[in-house]
């Protein structure tokens, strides 16, 4: 594993994610998630940073994926297994919209095809 790679991975992961979710959920989806004005920036950023981390983990140490296709497949599987289960989690304690629900899969999974895109394309350079 090469620890360089993993942290500007990571990094990279971080702010893409951190800025795909600002424009999705923030600019073009508001009514998947609306605003309550209570949002934590912090949590929302180490939620980002986590799963930035994870991406550049399977991309960097156990793929070595430096093709910006290839980290794109991997991304993509990752969001959507990962958002799946976090709205199963969420819908279970709330009133199901499952249009919502659907909407907000399909877009974690553009969204880690994105994130994961963009961590082969470093680690290529790197």
């Amino acid at each position: 594993m090469q620890t360089k790679n993993l942290l500007v991975g990571s990094v990279v992961g971080t702010i893409v994610y951190f800025l795909l979710g600002w424009l999705v959920y923030g600019v073009l989806f508001t009514d998947i998630f609306p605003s309550t004005g209570t949002e934590n920036m912090l949590f929302i950023f180490l939620g980002c940073m986590f799963f930035g981390i994870l991406i550049a983990y399977v991309v960097v140490s156990h793929s070595g994926l430096t093709n910006w296709a290839s980290g794109a497949k991997v991304g993509a599987v990752i969001g959507g297994l990962y958002s799946a289960s976090m709205n199963f989690y969420m819908y279970s304690a709330m009133e199901a919209d499952y249009n919502k629900m659907v909407i907000d899969i399909a877009l974690t999974i553009l969204m880690g095809g994105i994130v994961g895109a963009a961590i082969a394309f470093v680690n290529g350079k790197l």
